[in-house]
């Protein structure tokens, strides 16, 4: 998957369709290194299924059906944000919809059909390289975040993140100092799915035979990428690109917590940015 200058969405896209299964889905996702996958019916958008999705499905359904049992239009979401791949100014039209409406993707068509995407991670990347100095970390943190302990058990912390429809946590020792983040990336990717022939649903992100035994610390370490809150918002978006990550924690110079920067937050700074571009563009006397 690439974008380029002269296409500005990354193409191709990688597909599914309505009979295809999670565990399917989650295959493709794992192979392609991706948290979300467009659902067509003959070249036709008709759904989007992404990681966050997947997760909360499989901690909620009650059934004991496998994962390739169940399709994907069980899951997916139906609503559908797209954008003609003429429009003008592509990357920031969907940078508007993407803050204005909380959604992590536009899907770019052609006469109804699919011919790309443009993802947070598309817009992180840009920015980091065309919007240094512009904005400090300060200027978009998020100060309110949810956080979990090392010592807290995998099945609170899940809980924490489904029933606060969130993508992440930022996990902490007992003196409250970041040393980690958990995701359902983390726990899709530490499944003992794939290792097993069989597996049902409510086993597959968590064993429910052991779900209040294990910890947080036993599938997050000690490493952690953070940054400053006077550092450039660039640099907290090219780390995002680099590390692949959809946010970061930051920290004073004693290392205690003081917010996280999220890809969300890189969005609305890039939609602000070029708004206020445009405008005094528009206008020389705007400020």
């Amino acid at each position: 998957m690439i974008m380029t200058k002269h296409v500005p969405y990354t193409v191709p896209v990688i597909t599914l369709h309505l009979e295809n299964s999670i565990h399917e889905a989650l295959f493709l996702m794992r192979k392609n290194d991706i948290k979300r996958l467009v659902i067509v019916n003959e070249d036709v958008p008709v759904g989007i299924v992404t990681e966050r999705d997947i997760g909360r499905f499989l901690q909620n359904d009650k059934t004991s059906r496998m994962l390739d049992q169940i399709h994907l239009n069980e899951i997916m979401s139906r609503k559908l944000f797209t954008i003609s791949k003429d429009q003008d100014e592509i990357l920031i039209q969907c940078a508007i919809r993407m803050d204005a409406f909380q959604i992590g993707s536009i899907i770019i068509i052609d006469s109804e059909k699919l011919v790309g995407i443009v993802t947070k991670s598309d817009l992180v990347k840009y920015f980091s390289k065309s919007f240094a100095g512009v904005y400090k970390v300060s200027d978009y943190m998020n100060t309110k975040m949810i956080t979990c302990r090392k010592s807290d058990s995998l099945l609170f912390s899940l809980t924490l993140l489904n029933k606060n429809n969130i993508s992440r946590l930022v996990v902490t020792n007992n003196d409250g100092k970041p040393v980690g983040i958990i995701s359902y990336d983390t726990f899709l990717r530490n499944s003992e799915y794939f290792k097993l022939e069989k597996q049902n649903t409510r086993d597959y992100l968590l064993p429910k035979t052991t779900a209040k035994e294990l910890l947080v610390s036993d599938l997050v370490g000690n490493e952690l990428l953070t940054i400053g809150s006077e550092d450039d918002l660039a640099k907290a978006a090219r780390l995002m690109s680099e590390y692949k990550i959809s946010g970061i924690p930051v920290v004073d110079e004693n290392g205690n917590l003081e917010g996280v920067i999220s890809a969300t937050d890189v969005i609305r700074a890039y939609h602000e940015v070029k708004v206020h571009a445009i405008l005094q563009q528009n206008d020389p006397h705007f400020t």
